[in-house]
């Protein structure tokens, strides 16, 4: 499979080729392409989580896509903070957002940016975001929303507020279908999804707007909806895009932004993500971070080490599989095999 950035350069895990390889890929069509896409990712994650991100979701596509070529653009929300690090990284290598709507978008995705303000809407790229939100349903076949910009998107289509939960919810969570839909078409029951966040969509307030329940926690909360507007919306509240130590990462900056007096709270442990020592050594670690509060504290952290089960990204390649499936879907019924 060929995954294209638009910005000069054909990426392939993990390095750079130059662009003079990247048009003759592009342009010269091989035998056996089966259909040609064209994906957007907004990455509007933090500047620490900007290259991962990309990664993970470039992962995902790459094992997704089968015979289908795809042309990957990659932008960000100007209005998105940004350290001058991350701004020259988007300058160079990401497409302007200002040129999204000369492309062909077949399918969008769009992350959440790290939230400042306690209502969405009074977020600094709130218009921005809105605006994309509005351009989707007109432009694209189908737009992934992920985590918190299914929050806003959800806030802005239908006026349905999130909840704040007592506590973050993190960790790897086992979920299962909810009803029927292409998406959700080979999940194996249960299915584990990394989830990462302080709010919660509840399930009637999205049944009473209209929006189908793809999966949910075996706890109960929601996992993936979706709602046609004119595009096919899904939305996820959790991180199926997750690389195994993306949680991790999130709770180590967590428990420094603690030491440091950044935070009130000394962050929980991520539920069914390491093993049990691990967990007694960090619950351990977490009552003498709360006696001897310091910076220096977190250079020493216990050892650590997943659980053997938590099988991250297993139900992502099968979504995002599905995914690319319904986004093919028009040019292979167009393709001339299918008239014969």
């Amino acid at each position: 499979m060929t995954v294209l950035l638009e910005k000069r350069r054909l990426i392939v895990s993990p390095g750079l080729v130059p662009a003079q390889q990247r048009r003759e890929d592009k342009f010269g069509h091989p035998k056996e392409v089966d259909a040609d896409l064209t994906i957007g990712l907004i990455n509007n994650m933090p500047d620490s989580a900007l290259k991962a991100t990309e990664r993970q979701f470039m992962r995902l596509l790459r094992q997704a896509a089968g015979d289908v070529r795809i042309d990957f653009h990659v932008f960000s929300l100007a209005s998105v903070n940004r350290s001058q690090s991350a701004k020259g990284r988007i300058e160079g290598q990401y497409t302007d957002i200002a040129e999204l709507d000369r492309l062909p978008i077949d399918g969008l995705i769009v992350t959440g940016a790290e939230p400042h303000t306690p209502s969405l809407d009074d977020e600094a790229y709130w218009r921005d975001l809105t605006g994309i939100i509005d351009w989707a349903k007109d432009n694209t076949r189908s737009t992934i929303w992920s985590c918190l910009a299914a929050h806003a998107a959800v806030l802005h289509l239908d006026g349905i507020e999130r909840e704040r939960l007592e506590t973050k919810c993190s960790g790897v969570y086992d979920c299962t279908a909810a009803s029927a839909h292409w998406l959700t078409n080979g999940l194996a029951a249960p299915f584990k999804i990394a989830h990462s966040r302080l709010n919660e969509l509840r399930a009637d307030d999205l049944a009473a707007k209209g929006y189908q329940l793809l999966s949910r926690s075996l706890r109960g909360s929601v996992d993936s909806f979706a709602k046609n507007f004119g595009s096919e919306f899904i939305f996820f509240q959790g991180h199926p895009e997750y690389e195994a130590l993306s949680l991790e990462r999130e709770y180590l900056r967590d428990i420094a932004r603690f030491l440091a007096g950044e935070r009130d709270r000394y962050p929980g442990i991520p539920v069914g993500y390491f093993d049990a020592d691990t967990e007694q050594r960090l619950i351990a670690f977490a009552s003498r971070a709360q006696s001897e509060r310091r910076p220096a504290l977190i250079a020493e952290l216990p050892e650590r080490t997943l659980r053997d089960d938590i099988a991250t990204g297993a139900a992502a390649n099968v979504m995002f599989r599905n995914w690319i499936g319904f986004l093919a879907a028009p040019a292979r019924a167009a393709a001339p095999e299918a008239s014969l």
